[in-house]
């Protein structure tokens, strides 16, 4: 479930273990490169967390977050 806070939008996933979360986010970059839009994230052990917001809009969640995010979410 993504959470909006401080102009971004916000969502960390659990997974079974490291390697199915370095996975995951491969399958992310890739979207996300093909989107022109990258995400602010972190990865520890098996959380992958997200921080995501619109920088040449001035900080701000737009389209392109919310377009991104549900990306994200087909791929969990």
């Amino acid at each position: 479930m993504w959470k909006e806070e401080n102009n971004t939008l916000k969502r960390t996933i659990e997974f079974k273990d490291f390697t199915e979360a370095f996975g995951f986010m491969t399958k992310v970059a890739i979207v996300a490169e093909k989107m022109g839009h990258h995400p602010n994230w972190s990865n520890v052990y098996n959380k992958v967390s997200f921080e995501l917001t619109t920088h040449d809009e001035g900080n701000k969640i737009t389209e392109k977050d919310k377009k991104l995010a549900d990306e994200i979410d087909n791929l969990v």
